[in-house]
């Protein structure tokens, strides 16, 4: 009886850990993540809206509403265009990274279409969200759409993160060596502030960094930050940090580890982002170039670099206000009279114009089929095959192999050996003198015998 009532008592609960929340319930979490950023696009959007009124304001009551518009009519717009062409190539760009992170994981569902909807994501829901705090959720979301599970989604997309960030930092550090004198010179003590902002960017990337390699310590340390925060109530989902904390640390680190493995492959993306950067850079030298000024291309590269890391750095949808500063502190004197125009025009190829033609990509998906890996692969074959046939016909088209092969070791063949002996001349035998002649064409029957021998002995002299 003893035994039986210990049977029926209640057994103690033993807490369980998951430490894969993506498996079951990362869809819900990924989509409950876009709706927050579609609710922060929105007030963004609403937000730039109002910024833009703002502006035109001043520039009315400020009375440079006529020197505005006198600036915007001088403009040569195949400068304007050919601007519109960089943004272009820093999306393609673009999408080519995310191609390179994707074609490591060999079965990924993911499409070019849906490649280009990721892209226009991040540009979307970048442009319209502070510090563009909206652009990695929401590619993931997408990501996920196609096929991919949260965890995968997260692999994929923070590999491209940090490409995407050594890039700016890097980019940013060789400029600064390229081109330190110039900004001495130029700015002043603005150089300083040069050094502040690439200093913020570069500890942001040394972070990123331990994170991936230092992964155990990092989450000791943000488990030891959780259990404070959450006994004085700092935390509004503390659920949310703990599972940032144990969960995807360590997956971010695993992805790291996995594309690092592949470095070839991770400096073809390193030299792909430099290019878009270059590509979004170059994009005041050609809206100079609309309004007839000429200036250094490199110089132009350079304050470009600056201006995107001021930008980054404040907490408004679409860097409002550090844009504006930052196009004025390093490109105002090239502008002169034209800066408040040149700035418009700026604004628009960088970010107006791309927020609005990314809507509609946004839709793009892919209709399945063999992944992008399986894709290159059967190119290569089929390359490959072709380069094949193309060298054995090639190699085929004249003689045949044994020939090939006596005229590499110098034996005339039957074809030639007639003519070389015809060629040779009188040639002293035992006996006498051969003299080699040229074999006539068959005559009637009773023709004589010995011309049609072809060759006579004649006695020695």
């Amino acid at each position: 009886m003893a035994e039986e009532k210990n049977t029926n008592r209640a057994k103690p609960k033993v807490p369980l850990k998951v430490s894969a929340p993506h498996v079951s319930g990362g869809a819900a979490g990924a989509a409950s993540d876009n709706e927050d950023n579609k609710n922060s696009a929105r007030k963004g959007a609403l937000f730039l809206a109002a910024v833009v009124g703002v502006y035109v304001l001043y520039l009315v009551f400020s009375g440079q509403m006529g020197q505005f518009l006198d600036a915007l009519g001088s403009v040569d717009g195949s400068w304007v265009l050919k601007a519109c062409l960089c943004f272009g190539m820093y999306y393609v760009f673009g999408v080519l990274a995310y191609g390179i992170a994707v074609y490591l994981d060999h079965d990924s569902p993911l499409g070019v279409r849906d490649l280009m909807s990721v892209e226009a994501s991040g540009v979307f829901f970048g442009n319209l969200t502070p510090m563009m705090a909206g652009s990695v959720p929401s590619q993931i979301y997408r990501m996920t759409r196609s096929g991919l599970d949260v965890g995968e989604a997260s692999a994929t997309q923070f590999t491209r993160f940090i490409a995407f960030q050594f890039g700016v930092v890097l980019f940013a550090a060789i400029m600064l060596v390229a081109k330190a004198e110039y900004f001495f010179q130029t700015y002043g003590d603005l150089f300083f502030l040069n050094i502040v902002v690439f200093t913020v960017h570069f500890l942001e990337l040394a972070g990123i960094f331990v994170i991936c390699l230092c992964p155990r310590f990092v989450m000791r340390v943000g488990n030891w930050a959780i259990r404070i925060a959450t006994r004085h109530n700092w935390l509004k989902d503390p659920k949310h940090w703990d599972d940032m904390v144990n969960v995807q640390v360590m997956e971010f680190a695993n992805a790291f580890k996995n594309a690092a493995s592949d470095l070839p492959s991770m400096a073809l993306t390193l030299l792909v982002t430099m290019a878009q950067l270059g590509s979004l850079y170059m994009i005041p030298w050609f809206v100079l170039r609309a309004f007839g000024i000429q200036a250094d291309f490199l110089e132009c590269l350079a304050a470009g670099s600056m201006v995107q890391m001021v930008s980054s750095a404040v907490p408004l949808p679409g860097g409002t206000g550090g844009a504006e500063g930052g196009f004025l502190m390093f490109y105002g004197h090239m502008f002169g009279r034209s800066a408040s125009a040149g700035f418009l025009i700026w604004r628009i190829v960088t970010f107006f114009g791309p927020t609005l033609l990314a809507a509609p990509l946004l839709g793009l998906h892919s209709n399945g089929g063999p992944s992008i890996y399986a894709r290159v692969q059967k190119a290569k074959a089929r390359l490959h095959a072709k380069g094949s046939r193309f060298s054995r016909a090639k190699g085929t088209a004249t003689i045949s192999g044994s020939m090939l092969r006596q005229k590499a070791k110098g034996v005339p063949t039957a074809g030639t050996a007639g003519k070389a002996a015809a060629k040779q001349g009188p040639v002293a035998v035992p006996g006498g003198i051969r003299v080699p002649m040229r074999k006539k064409p068959r005559q009637a029957p009773n023709a004589d015998a010995a011309s049609a021998r072809g060759e006579k002995d004649l006695p020695a002299k």
